[in-house]
């Protein structure tokens, strides 16, 4: 058995790419669009990922071994309504800290704060639950995160 990706439902193509694109720094590594199906794919993977298995992201069919995120945007409008209840998506991150102020600054909640150096949740715009998790180690407790309350759910 071998991982390929996880799929989430997304209602907003351009939100849903500056989230997962610009905040968390995935690559856009394929993209179907069916007519007939009347939906779009969007596949994802962490720039690490594509280096570590020597990807260029330009393989097609995506390879086996290369974790994905896809998105798939139905276009007929549809409410997609607790997020959570399939778990969240989770990756490892090199600064934790770093990634949470960046998010921070693009106006995301940051739901869990990574009071610990070690463990942070955030939202995307459609309400999935991320996971980020330190790479090694957990960071010295650093504010504003050692202090900061959590935010709705997570």
């Amino acid at each position: 058995m071998e991982f390929l990706h996880t799929m989430v439902r997304i209602s907003d193509v351009e939100a849903s790419l500056r989230f997962y694109c610009e905040g968390l720094g995935l690559k856009e590594i394929r993209r179907i669009d069916s007519e007939q199906g009347r939906f779009t794919l969007i596949f994802l993977a962490s720039p690490d990922d594509l280096k570590r298995g020597g990807f260029t992201g330009e393989e097609h069919p995506i390879p086996p071994g290369l974790p994905c995120l896809e998105l798939t945007h139905n276009w007929e409008p549809e409410a997609y309504e607790g997020g959570r209840n399939f778990g969240h998506v989770a990756w490892r991150v090199a600064d934790i800290y770093a990634l949470c102020a960046h998010l921070d600054g693009m106006g995301y909640t940051i739901n869990r704060p990574p009071r610990d150096g070690r463990m942070a949740f955030v939202k995307s715009p459609d309400g999935i639950s991320i996971e980020l998790l330190q790479a090694g180690e957990a960071l010295p407790p650093q504010e504003p995160w050692a202090s900061m309350e959590n935010t709705g759910s997570w």
